[in-house]
């Protein structure tokens, strides 16, 4: 089975309609446009095994040496 006669039988996650080559998976940039925000808003979640935290991880410090310019 060639790429061609999958996107034949691809469905648009979100709606169901045949997906378009421009936007695949999706049938349409306003489905796209559904799907990164429910991304973005937490709707969707890769489950973890870590115990969550109330604090933002702290962000990496530089070892450069650059620390010193004023």
């Amino acid at each position: 089975m060639n790429k061609e006669s999958k996107m034949d039988t691809a469905k648009c996650p979100i709606c169901g309609k045949p997906a378009d080559k421009s936007y695949v998976p999706f049938c349409s940039k306003r489905c796209a446009d559904i799907d990164l925000n429910r991304w973005l808003s937490g709707v969707y979640k890769i489950p973890t095994n870590e115990a969550p935290t109330d604090a933002p991880a702290p962000l990496p410090s530089d070892s450069e040496g650059d620390s010193d310019i004023a």
